[in-house]
């Protein structure tokens, strides 16, 4: 099982750098290190188990923990839209239909829901490894075609996802989601 660390911590480094650390991406533990820069944009790299995030000098008068969140969700955001667009495409392939519009949007306690026909994955998920997230997208999926959680809806889901009782128990840990 999957644990999402609650008690994250925000260091000031000097006036120049803070980090956090764990974030966890993919299923995998990285520290955040920001640092600010004479850059105009921001930038972000990834070293081993470290992601560093540059930004611009002007953003340094600015609450550092504050910065340092909105930082990391936008990186959350980014790694969803295209870990979230494969799951779409590859569970679209294997079932062979398609939601008529889909969106990735912070929602609380849920990783993704279904309505008229529309998917909308939480961008949290990326802290989970890819195996929840498509399975998130195939539940969704799974959805469209049964709008509750009844026997026909685990009977598809089991045809696609022999295993799915080990990613069900994640994906029901809606606590774990902020």
């Amino acid at each position: 099982m999957i644990k999402v660390r609650k008690n994250l911590k925000a260091i000031t480094l000097g006036k120049k750098e803070i980090e956090r650390h764990p974030v966890p991406v993919l299923g995998i533990d990285y520290r955040v290190r920001i640092a600010y820069k004479n850059i105009r944009i921001a930038e972000l790299d990834v070293e081993n188990t470290t992601i560093k995030i540059s930004l611009p000098n002007k953003y340094k008068k600015e609450d550092s923990k504050k910065i340092l969140d909105i930082a990391i969700d936008k990186m959350y955001e980014q790694i969803a839209k295209v870990e979230v667009e494969n799951a779409m495409e590859k569970i679209r392939i294997m079932l062979d239909f398609a939601p008529e519009d889909y969106a990735i949007k912070k929602m609380k306690n849920t990783f993704g829901k279904c309505e008229n026909q529309k998917i909308t994955i939480n961008p949290e998920i990326v802290k989970y490894p890819r195996k929840l997230i498509e399975y998130a997208v195939l539940h969704q999926y799974c959805h469209l075609k049964y709008k509750n959680h009844c026997r026909s809806f685990y009977e598809m889901i089991a045809k696609y996802e022999p295993n799915y009782e080990i990613y069900e128990e994640m994906y029901s840990k809606k606590e774990q989601v902020k």
